[in-house]
């Protein structure tokens, strides 16, 4: 495994981590496996986010024993309130669920305090001027959380961060096909229906902001990087042709000031796949040549199951409902598994009441309204 250093944090990071998202509905003995696996790689990075109550202490058993060799990339803002994850700057809440994390994740600092997804520039300064940068200042002075960052979809919302001389690092979404996307000060528009008509050149803003981090020592981590899973079908990815997990790797891995790309990893064999990186070839990494010859790069709205869209007032899981909606659409009938997973729900899109919430915290643009609609009538 290969180490970088996260910007001027000074910590030396493996270029491969480990995003938890995917752990969230694994056993304690998977969630173990996926870490000690990782850990056999040399990968020393850890993403959690996700505010779930078992996960959380999943993920604190595994690493039980072994804090040390782990980085842990901790998240600000992200709270579990009746049931859901909810994002919130009410610093109360914000407060209990950081306790709840040390707790769980069976720690007394955090190394990476991470301000939870922040897609507006607007809510940035209120952040930055406000009572809970105060708070987060407060943590770090008291060695609760070693340096600070911040989470965000939005470049020019990065930007902002990477030149405030206090952000340390930034959880940044970057794959070839978000690359080719203009930047939006409104997330509900975020991406819009097509890419740059130059498959050539990356949407400016986004340059910039790898040249701004680089330029200020900012080290970026790096959350979708494989789009979701997308970019691995032709017949899903927005170019029409199929990138490998090692290309996509290698993509992220060459933008500036990148130090880590975090792989979302349910299985052990998933850390395999991901730590072939460090081993392969120049032509196995060739990425270039693929888009070079797609086909086309129009994007319309794709979940990426990234779980931002709850709460739900009807407490549906709806990045796992678009999951299983996705897999079932790509076969010609519904695999029985697939449905079985889905009734087995305790809510799916037979619950939905059509209000809307949900496609104003999406930073994809996706109709969840009209998929909940299409899986209802393809479960039903």
């Amino acid at each position: 495994m290969k180490y970088r250093q996260l910007g001027k944090t000074g910590l030396s990071v493996s270029e491969i981590g480990l995003g938890a998202e995917w752990l969230e509905r694994q056993n304690a003995a998977e969630v173990k496996a996926v870490v000690e696996r990782s850990e056999d790689y040399g990968i020393n990075i850890i993403d959690c986010w996700m505010s779930e109550p078992k996960v959380r202490s999943n993920i604190g058993e595994a690493l039980d024993g072994r804090r040390e060799k782990w980085m842990i990339q901790g998240h600000l803002g992200s709270t579990w309130q009746n049931g859901q994850y909810v994002r919130t700057r009410e610093l109360e809440k914000v407060k209990e669920a950081f306790e709840d994390l040390l707790k769980r994740l069976r720690t007394n600092y955090i190394d990476l305090g991470m301000i939870h997804f922040v897609d507006e520039t607007a809510e940035f300064d209120q952040i930055m001027n406000g009572e809970f940068i105060e708070y987060v200042r407060e943590l770090k002075e008291n060695g609760i959380i070693r340096h600070i960052g911040l989470s965000t979809h939005n470049p020019l919302v990065a930007k902002l961060a990477a030149l405030s001389g206090e952000i340390e690092l930034i959880l940044f979404s970057l794959n070839p096909a978000f690359d080719m996307l203009p930047a939006s000060e409104d997330i509900n528009t975020l991406f819009s229906e097509h890419y740059n008509e130059n498959l050539n050149g990356i949407a400016p803003e986004r340059e910039e902001l790898y040249q701004i981090c680089e330029r200020e020592n900012v080290g970026i981590t790096v959350m979708k990087g494989y789009a979701g899973g997308r970019l691995f079908s032709a017949q899903n990815s927005p170019f029409g042709v199929a990138l490998t997990p090692v290309q996509c790797l290698h993509y992220a891995l060459t933008r500036p000031a990148v130090a880590s790309v975090l792989v979302g990893c349910r299985t052990p064999e998933e850390v395999d796949a991901a730590a072939q990186y460090e081993d392969a070839t120049d032509d196995q990494k060739d990425y270039a040549t693929v888009l070079a010859n797609a086909p086309y790069h129009a994007y319309s709205g794709q979940c990426t199951y990234c779980g931002h869209c709850a709460p739900c007032p009807s407490y549906i899981d709806i990045a796992m409902v678009n999951k299983l909606y996705d897999l079932a659409v790509m076969q010609p009938e519904v695999p029985p598994t697939v449905r079985a997973h889905y009734t087995n729900l305790s809510k799916n899109a037979s619950d939905c009441i059509s209000c809307g919430a949900c496609e104003k915290r999406c930073p994809f643009e996706v109709s969840i309204v009209e998929r909940m609609k299409k899986a209802d009538k393809l479960f039903a």
